[in-house]
C-alpha cells in the first residue's frame, strides 16, 4: 500500500440498521473505518467522545434526540468536528439548518454512493 493512510474513521448515525449497514458497506469498501454506530442523537454524541472519529455522517429525523440538536452539541464540545448529514428529509429549510449549525455537506437519501464518497473526502480535506 505505500504508505498510504486511510481516507478517515467514520461513526455512522441514523436510526435504521439497515442504513446503518448500507452506509458501513460502502464506506468500508472505500477504505474507511468505521469506528462506531449509533441510532439516535443522544447515542452518536457518547459514541464521538469515545472514539473521536475524522467524520460523522448524521441522519436528522431520529427518536430521542433529532441530528440538529446532535450536530449543534458535537460542534459546542468539538468545533473541529466534521459531520455530513446523509437525511431522506431534502426539505431546503432543514438542509440550510443543518449547514448552519455545521454540517459540512448535505445529502438526500436514497443517495448515491459516489455522492457520499465525494462528501466524506471533501468534509476530511477541509
Amino acid at each position: 500500500m505505500g504508505g498510504k493512510t486511510l481516507p478517515g474513521r467514520v461513526l455512522v448515525v441514523d436510526d435504521t440498521a439497515f442504513m446503518r449497514l448500507t452506509l458501513r458497506r460502502l464506506l468500508e469498501k472505500n477504505g474507511y473505518e468505521v469506528v462506531a454506530e449509533a441510532q439516535n442523537g443522544a447515542e452518536a454524541i457518547e459514541r464521538y467522545m469515545e472514539t473521536r472519529p475524522d467524520i460523522v455522517t448524521m441522519d436528522l429525523i431520529m427518536p430521542v434526540m433529532d441530528g440538529i440538536t446532535a450536530i449543534k452539541e458535537l460542534i459546542r464540545r468539538d468545533p473541529s468536528c466534521r459531520i455530513v448529514v446523509c437525511s431522506s428529509m431534502g426539505q431546503r429549510a432543514l438542509v440550510v439548518e443543518a449547514l448552519n449549525a455545521g454540517a459540512r455537506d448535505f445529502i438526500v437519501k436514497p443517495f448515491q454512493p459516489q455522492r457520499v464518497l465525494e462528501a466524506l473526502a471533501r468534509a476530511v480535506a477541509q
